[in-house]
C-alpha cells in the first residue's frame, strides 16, 4: 500500500533533485535510485573491510572443523 508524503527540502536540495531526475521520471525514482546507490557502496565498503581482515581472524562456524 503506497501513501503519498511530503519531504520538506531547502530549494537548492530540490533543485538538485530535478537536475537528477530524467523527463518522465519522478522525484520518488529518483530518491529510489539513490537509495540504492547508496545501499551498494555501503555492502561494498563492507565487503573491502572484510577482504582486508586477515582471514586467519574467522572463526568457523560449524563444530566440524
Amino acid at each position: 500500500m503506497s501513501a503519498d508524503k511530503r519531504i520538506r527540502v531547502s530549494e537548492e536540495r530540490r533543485e538538485q533533485l530535478h537536475d537528477l531526475k530524467g523527463v518522465g521520471e519522478s522525484y520518488d525514482e529518483v530518491l529510489k535510485q539513490l537509495i540504492q546507490e547508496h545501499n551498494r557502496k555501503q555492502l561494498a565498503e563492507k565487503m573491502r573491510k572484510v577482504d582486508d581482515m586477515d582471514h586467519d581472524e574467522f572463526v568457523p562456524l560449524s563444530d566440524d572443523e
